[in-house]
């Protein structure tokens, strides 16, 4: 059960939560749009957490708006990847700038 003073098991998660907030604040997408995009996701039958359901259902809604492609979103994800694993411990995860998406 999730605490209610701690609704997010992992900090991904929130930042997930609060990129979905930001982008739909900003127009890009309407809450019935994005209610839609996570049913699919929930019901694709897909075994993930309902928060990797949630960045599923934002990765597609952010490629099928055009605000990112699919590959752009991939090749961001693997330089996170990257940068996390060339990062020691306790230290801030960065993207170099030659890691960052075009």
């Amino acid at each position: 059960m999730t605490d209610p003073d701690h609704p997010f098991e992992e900090p991904w998660q929130a930042q997930a939560f609060a990129l979905t907030v930001h982008l739909h604040d900003q127009g890009h997408f309407t809450w019935n749009e994005w209610a839609g995009a996570l049913s699919t996701q929930i019901h694709s039958g897909t075994d993930r957490t309902y928060y990797g359901h949630w960045l599923s259902a934002l990765e597609a809604l952010i490629a099928a708006k055009g605000i990112s492609t699919a590959d752009q979103l991939a090749h961001t994800a693997q330089a996170w990847k990257q940068a996390a694993a060339r990062t020691p411990h306790g230290q801030p995860i960065t993207l170099s700038n030659d890691a960052k998406t075009p």
